[in-house]
């Protein structure tokens, strides 16, 4: 666990708490004595690039298809 710090001492020290953060450090707020909120370093996510897996993926013509009547029973939680 971060470092442990109640709600008052946060605020007074913000500035300075948003620092260590982002330098790596996990910072827990508390409200009478609870843990509530965590302090954590932002990290940019990469943007997605829509079609990279074009020609990877291939989906069989009847992939929605109806399924074989003993298959739909088993999910339909019937007995043979």
């Amino acid at each position: 666990m971060g470092k442990l710090l109640n709600l008052y001492e946060a605020k007074t020290q913000l500035s300075a708490l948003v620092d260590e953060a982002a330098d790596g450090a996990e910072i827990i707020i508390a409200k009478a004595g609870k843990p509530l909120a965590k302090l954590v370093a932002f990290r940019e996510s990469p943007r997605r690039k829509p079609g990279r897996a074009k020609g990877m993926v291939w989906i069989s013509n009847d992939f929605d298809a109806p399924l074989p009547p003993e298959l739909q029973a088993a999910f339909n939680g019937e007995r043979e």
